[in-house]
């Protein structure tokens, strides 16, 4: 499962991205967040895992969870 850090967050409008290990950056959207997970809760820098989706405008991060500690 990949895992990244939230490199930003975009309150307003429920979205966000997140810097991957490998380099790649993966939009989400709160509605692609796992349920146990509360947008607002989130934070920029933050560890998170997550799955990647095929949408009609590339590759998203979805079923975003915090990273295991």
């Amino acid at each position: 499962m990949p895992a990244g850090t939230i490199k930003k967050l975009v309150t307003d409008r429920g979205f966000g991205f997140i810097a991957a290990e490998d380099g790649t950056e993966y939009f989400f959207h709160r509605s692609g967040l796992d349920p146990t997970l509360n947008f607002d809760s989130l934070n920029g820098g933050e560890n998170v895992q997550f799955e990647i989706e095929a949408s009609q405008k590339g590759p998203r991060a979805h079923r975003v969870r915090r990273a295991d500690v």
